[in-house]
């Protein structure tokens, strides 16, 4: 799904929803565990039927599946296969793998989750650099997801740190010292494009979005922490919001494990459904 397929789809939904697909399987309902070879997927295909009319987008996390082995793996493949030909699709599918490494590396991360299993994009950790993150954008027609300021507590370990930013071609900026995930945003904004680069920025540190949304007027953000987390969606649409609405707002937790009993679906609808009503009324009246 290119940029524009993404605007459009936000328009005709009226929703720049991203629900995760991180399955936890001590939430999962007994029903669902005890009685199926691939739960991780049975539960998946029952959240996407019950949200997919309000979502844009779908957020696995890799290492639910990982972490399950071969069968996890299984109901990974059968999560974004069944994505692919919902009817009430398409979506835009991101791969939440976070991965990078040397290139060679880098290209065969790219292979599993852009072409062996069809994602629109991949998260990527660009620490190691732009030869770890240029393989992942060299796929045409997809994307990758730079994470840039993420919305766990440990974030401010490293990612809010002064820094003074330079390379051997190019010195140290003179006027002073930024952020370091606004140093890794400025960085990134030369590897790609709008139409092939979105960035992680946590709703948990709404104050930091505006002066991200300056340096990146025309990029998707990826907004993660509304909801469970405690991020509030006005506040951040207020902060990034653009003329092409310009984010995808995920919820993971607080949708699709709204309840642990047998009326999971119908807990996970109206959570999704609640936040879908928000985003029509920003999308409406744009803050």
């Amino acid at each position: 799904m290119n940029k524009q397929e993404l605007i459009n789809t936000i328009r005709e939904k009226k929703s720049f929803l991203c629900v995760g697909l991180d399955p936890d399987t001590d939430l999962i309902p007994p029903m669902i565990k005890n009685d199926s070879r691939h739960p991780l997927f049975e539960f998946n295909r029952i959240i996407i039927d019950a949200t997919i009319d309000l979502a844009v987008a779908y957020k696995p996390n890799i290492a639910f599946y990982e972490s399950q082995g071969s069968r996890g793996w299984e109901s990974l493949e059968k999560t974004i296969d069944y994505l692919a030909s919902h009817p009430k699709g398409p979506v835009f599918t991101i791969a939440d793998a976070k991965r990078a490494d040397i290139g060679n590396s880098s290209r065969q991360y790219a292979k599993t989750f852009l072409a062996n299993l069809p994602f629109d994009a991949v998260t990527v950790n660009p620490y190691m650099g732009h030869d770890s993150v240029k393989p992942f954008l060299d796929v045409p027609g997809k994307w990758a997801v730079i994470l840039a300021l993420t919305s766990n507590p440990g974030a401010s370990d490293f990612q809010t740190l002064n820094c003074r930013p330079g390379t051997a071609k190019s010195p140290p900026d003179t006027e002073g010292t930024v952020k370091l995930y606004h140093a890794v945003v400025k960085a990134c904004l030369s590897w790609g494009s709008p139409e092939n680069m979105m960035f992680v920025l946590g709703a948990t540190r709404p104050e930091s979005l505006a002066a991200i949304r300056k340096t990146a007027p025309d990029h998707f953000f990826l907004v993660p922490g509304v909801g469970a987390q405690g991020g509030q969606l006005e506040e951040v649409a207020a902060q990034c919001m653009t003329h092409e609405v310009g984010m995808l707002v995920n919820s993971s937790r607080g949708i699709i494990h709204a309840s642990r009993d047998d009326d999971f679906d119908i807990r996970a609808r109206e959570a999704a459904k609640h936040l879908q009503e928000q985003m029509e009324k920003i999308l409406i009246s744009p803050p």
